[in-house]
C-alpha cells in the first residue's frame, strides 16, 4: 500500500510537473509570418480610438504641416512644377511625406476615405514629377540647395550620410503601404525605379560605391520591396549594405555613430545613433530570417542582449543622451536628461517584432509590449496633434509636446506607426496560431487551406482577463500559443536589469470551454493543441497586481529608487495630481499600501493608482528633515502633459535618503538664463559626468570662445559665483573644463569684468568659486574659452569629433552655475 501511495505522489509530481514544463521554441529562421493588419479589426477602448484620432487628426495635421512647411513645395519644384528656392534646414526632409503616406496607407485599408485617397494621389504626383529620368529621387540635390551642401556635397552620392539612402528607404516603404492598401502602383514604380538605380550604383562589383547606407532604414525597406516584387536583387541589395557595415571598404572613416564602427557579425554591444540602431538591426534580422544566415542572427541577437540587459529603459525606451541622438555606456540610464526619442521607441518595436518573428521566443514581445503601451504612445498627445520628440523619466517643469518640429522625423513616425498596431497582434507558423498582444476585436486568420476567426473580449491593459472565440471554417487540429507576458511571470523585463520587490505571486490561468488547459509551455507560449471547432472558447485570467520595480545595482541614477506599474503599464506622477507642485521630495516605501481604481473621464479613460507617500520637509524653526504623509495619485505615463505642463517623476525615492528636499529660491533660480538652458535647477551634481539632470553644453562647438548668462527681474548685488564644469566623452564630441573663463556685469548699457579675488577655477568634480568686489547689476555674463587644440597633430584632437566636423578642439558645459551675494 505504501509502495502503491509513493508511486501515485512521483506519478502526480511528474504530471504536475509536466503540465508546466517550458520548452525553448524550436522555430526555424523565417518561418513565422505576421497576420496581415488589414485581417484584424480593433472593437476594443484602447487602440481603436487612438487609430480613429490618427486617421481623423494626426494624419491631416502632419500633412498640413508639410504643406505649410515646403515639403510638397520641394518636390514641386524639382519636378519643374513650380519656381522658388528649396525649403527646410535638413536633407532628410523628404522622408515627412513618406511616412506620413504611408501611416495614410494604412488608415485607407481599415477605413476607405476617399478624399484621402485622391489627397495621396496628388502627393504622388508630386513625387512622381520630381524624380528624375535615372530613378534619382533626393529634393535637395536635385534642387542644388547649396545652403545644405553640407549634408550631401556637391554632388549625388557624396557623401555617407547624405540621407540619401534614407530617403529612398522611407519611398519603398511608403509605396509597399500604398501599393498593398490600394492596389494602385502609382508610388510603387516611382520606389522601383529608384531601387533599380540603387542596385546600379551600390555594391561590391568594380565601379559601383562600397559603402553602407548611413542612415539605416533601406534595409529592411528592401526586403518589404523584395516581399512585394519577388525581385532577388533587392534582398541581395539588403545583404550588401548590411555586410558593407564597419568594413570600411572604401576608406571612409569607421564610426559608431552609424554602427559603422565595426562588421555585424564582430558587434556585441548597441552603440551609437539609437533610431539608426534599431532601424538597422531590424534590417539584419530581416536579412537573417530571409537567408537563413544563423550567424548573422546571433550577432544581432548578442546585440539585442546588451540592449535588454544594460541599455533599456523600464518604458521601453533607448538612447540615454542627446548628444548623437544615442546610447551612452552600459547602464547609463539617466531621467532627467535621457532621450528615449519616439522614433527609438518606434524602431525598437521593429526590431523586436523582427526578433520575434526569427525566433518564435515571446521574450522579445515583452520588449515590444513595454515600449508599445508606454514610451512609444507616450510619443503623441491624446488630442493627436502635439509630438514629444524625447521622453523623459523625469521633468522638473520644462518639458511640453509641440505641434511639429525643424527636424520632423517623430510626427511622421508616430502617424505610420499607430495605424499599423492590429498588425503586431497574431502571427502563424504552419498550424500554428501566436497571440501576442490582447486587444478587443475580430480577425480572420489564413491557416494552410482553412481561415480560422478569431474574436477577443477584453479590457487590457486595465484588465487581466481575455476571452477568445474560435471560430475555424472546418473542424480542425491545430495549435494556439498564447503568450503569458513577462510582467505576469514576475519578469518585467528578460534580463536582470529590472526587478520586482513587491513579493507578489501574480496568477496565470487558461482553459477552453471552462477546462483547464495550460499543459505545455514553449518559447514562452501556453501551447493549446486541439481539434477545435466553431465556438470554442479560450479563458485567459492575469492577476494584475501593483508591482514595484528596483533597477539594477549598476544603474546609479536609480540608487534608492523604485517605480510603479500594473500589468504592462508603468506609472508616474504628474505635479498637476499631487499635493505640491514640486515631486522629488516624494517619498512612497516600497510597502506603502496602492490601490487602483479606473477614472472614465480621466485622460480618455485610465486606471489610476492612489497610496500612501510622504513629502520631506526642511523644519522651518531647526532646520531638520520631518516626513509629511499624504495620498499620492500616478497616471500612466504615456498620458503626461495632457493637461499642461508641470512636473513629472517615474522614479521615486524608497527612503528619505534619496529624496531631493525642494530648495529655497536662489538669486540664480529666480533669474532668466540667457543664451542657455539647464544651469539653474539646483539639483547637486555627483561629479562632472553626472548627466543625470539638466544641464547646458554648446552644442557643435569646440575650440571656441562661448557664452551664456542670467537676467534679473531687479538689480542683484552679488559677490561670488560658483561654477560647476560639465566634462564627459562621447563617440562624436568630447566636453572638458574650459581653458579659461571671465565673468562679465551689466553695467548701464555696457559689459565689464568683475574685479575678481580668487581665481577662476576649471578644476572637475566640485564647485569653483570666484570671488570680486561687489557689483549690482541686472545681468551677469559667463564667457568661456573651450579648449583649444594642444596635440601637434591635429588628427588627435579631432578623433571623437563626428557631429563637430571640421573644427577643432574640445566642447564644453556648465552643469550648475550658482550666484551669491
Amino acid at each position: 500500500m505504501k509502495e502503491k501511495l509513493a508511486l501515485f505522489i512521483v506519478t502526480a509530481a511528474l504530471m504536475l510537473s509536466c503540465k508546466l514544463t517550458e520548452e525553448p521554441s524550436q522555430v526555424q529562421l523565417g518561418e513565422i509570418k505576421e497576420v496581415p493588419f488589414t485581417d484584424v479589426h480593433f472593437t476594443d477602448e484602447f487602440w481603436l480610438p487612438r487609430m480613429e484620432i490618427n486617421r481623423t487628426v494626426s494624419i491631416p495635421s502632419a500633412f498640413h504641416q508639410c504643406e505649410i512647411n515646403g515639403r510638397f513645395d520641394n518636390f514641386a519644384l524639382a519636378g519643374g512644377l513650380i519656381k522658388g528656392e528649396h525649403k527646410g534646414d535638413f536633407s532628410f526632409d523628404d522622408t515627412d511625406p513618406y511616412k506620413i503616406i504611408e501611416g495614410a496607407s494604412y488608415s485607407l485599408a481599415v477605413k476607405y476615405d476617399p478624399k484621402l485617397d485622391a489627397y495621396l494621389d496628388s502627393v504622388i504626383t508630386l513625387i512622381a514629377a520630381a524624380q528624375e529620368p535615372d530613378g534619382y529621387l533626393t529634393t535637395c540635390v536635385t534642387n542644388k540647395c547649396t545652403r545644405l551642401s553640407g549634408w550631401w556635397g556637391s554632388a549625388r552620392w557624396e557623401k555617407i550620410n547624405s540621407h540619401e539612402l534614407y530617403n529612398s528607404g522611407h519611398l519603398y516603404e511608403a509605396a509597399v503601404a500604398h501599393y498593398q492598401a490600394t492596389k494602385k502602383r502609382s508610388l510603387l514604380d516611382v520606389a522601383i525605379k529608384n531601387a533599380d538605380l540603387v542596385c546600379q550604383v551600390f555594391g561590391p562589383n568594380e565601379g559601383q560605391k562600397h559603402v553602407p547606407s548611413g542612415h539605416p532604414i533601406i534595409e529592411m525597406a528592401l526586403v518589404k520591396l523584395y516581399n512585394v516584387t519577388n525581385d532577388k536583387k533587392y534582398l541581395d541589395m539588403a545583404r550588401y549594405f548590411v555586410d558593407e557595415t564597419g568594413r570600411g571598404t572604401d576608406g571612409h572613416k569607421l564610426s559608431p555613430y552609424s554602427q559603422d564602427h565595426k562588421p555585424i557579425l564582430e558587434q556585441d554591444e548597441i552603440v551609437g545613433h539609437a533610431v539608426r540602431a534599431g532601424y538597422l538591426y531590424s534590417g539584419v534580422t530581416d536579412v537573417a530570417s530571409m537567408l537563413h544566415d544563423k550567424e548573422l542572427f546571433n550577432a544581432v541577437d548578442r546585440v539585442w542582449d546588451n540592449m535588454a540587459s544594460k541599455k533599456l529603459y523600464i518604458i521601453g525606451g533607448i538612447g540615454s543622451r542627446a548628444q548623437g541622438e544615442g546610447f551612452g555606456p552600459n547602464y547609463e540610464l539617466n531621467n532627467f536628461n535621457n532621450y528615449c526619442e519616439t522614433c527609438a521607441s518606434i524602431a525598437n518595436v521593429y526590431w523586436n517584432q523582427r526578433m520575434f518573428l526569427a525566433t518564435g521566443e515571446s521574450k522579445y514581445v515583452d520588449v515590444l509590449e513595454r515600449a508599445l503601451y508606454n514610451g512609444l504612445i507616450a510619443g503623441v498627445s491624446l488630442s493627436g496633434d502635439r509630438f514629444f520628440y524625447g521622453n523623459p523619466m523625469a521633468s522638473d517643469g520644462g518639458f511640453e509636446r509641440a505641434p511639429w518640429f525643424g527636424c520632423a522625423c517623430c510626427p511622421g513616425n508616430v502617424t505610420r506607426f499607430m495605424a499599423s498596431v492590429p498588425g503586431y497582434v497574431y502571427a502563424v507558423n504552419k498550424k500554428d496560431i501566436y497571440v501576442n498582444l490582447f486587444v478587443e476585436g475580430n480577425s480572420k486568420i489564413k491557416l494552410d487551406n482553412s481561415e480560422i476567426e478569431l474574436a477577443q473580449k477584453t479590457k487590457y491593459p486595465w484588465e487581466g482577463d481575455v476571452e477568445i472565440e474560435v471560430n475555424p471554417s472546418v473542424k480542425d487540429k491545430f495549435t494556439i500559443l498564447l503568450r503569458i507576458p513577462g510582467w505576469a511571470k514576475n519578469k518585467p523585463v528578460p534580463s536582470d536589469l529590472y526587478h520586482y520587490v513587491d513579493g507578489a505571486n501574480p496568477d496565470v490561468k487558461i482553459s477552453v470551454n471552462g477546462q483547464d488547459a495550460k499543459k505545455a509551455i514553449r518559447g514562452g507560449y501556453a501551447v493549446i493543441e486541439r481539434e477545435w471547432k466553431s465556438g470554442d472558447k479560450i479563458a485567459i485570467h492575469m492577476d494584475m497586481p501593483i508591482r514595484r520595480v528596483q533597477a539594477h545595482k549598476e544603474v546609479k541614477y536609480d540608487e534608492g529608487l523604485l517605480s510603479i506599474e500594473r500589468g504592462p503599464i508603468v506609472y508616474a506622477l504628474e505635479s498637476i495630481d499631487q499635493k505640491n507642485n514640486y515631486l522629488f521630495d516624494i517619498v512612497i516605501p516600497r510597502d506603502s499600501k496602492i490601490d487602483s481604481h479606473f477614472e472614465k473621464n480621466l485622460l480618455n479613460g485610465v486606471m489610476v493608482l492612489e497610496g500612501n507617500a510622504s513629502i520631506i520637509e526642511k523644519d522651518s524653526t531647526n532646520g531638520k528633515l520631518i516626513e509629511q504623509p499624504f495620498t499620492f495619485k500616478a497616471i500612466p505615463y504615456s498620458t503626461w502633459n495632457n493637461r499642461g505642463q508641470g512636473q513629472l517623476v517615474v522614479w521615486t525615492a524608497e527612503t528619505s535618503e534619496y529624496a531631493i528636499v525642494k530648495p529655497e529660491p536662489t538669486i540664480a533660480s529666480q533669474a532668466w538664463q540667457v543664451d542657455g538652458w539647464g544651469f539653474k535647477d539646483q539639483f547637486e551634481p555627483k561629479s562632472s559626468a553626472d548627466i543625470n539632470t539638466p544641464y547646458h553644453y554648446w552644442w557643435l562647438k569646440a575650440g571656441t570662445e562661448e557664452s551664456i548668462g542670467y537676467k534679473f527681474k531687479k538689480p542683484k548685488t552679488v559677490s561670488n559665483v560658483e561654477v560647476y564644469w560639465l566634462a564627459f566623452e562621447h563617440y562624436d564630441v568630447i566636453y572638458k573644463a574650459p581653458e579659461s573663463w571671465k565673468l562679465l556685469y551689466k553695467d548701464g548699457n555696457s559689459w565689464k569684468e568683475v574685479k575678481n579675488t580668487s581665481p577662476y577655477g576649471t578644476e572637475l568634480d566640485k564647485y569653483n568659486k570666484v570671488t570680486f568686489e561687489p557689483v549690482t547689476t541686472t545681468e551677469l555674463k559667463m564667457v568661456v574659452q573651450l579648449q583649444r587644440p594642444k596635440a601637434k597633430d591635429s588628427s588627435d584632437e579631432n578623433g571623437p569629433q563626428v557631429v563637430d566636423v571640421g573644427r577643432k578642439g574640445y566642447s564644453g558645459g556648465v552643469i550648475e552655475w550658482k550666484v551669491n551675494r
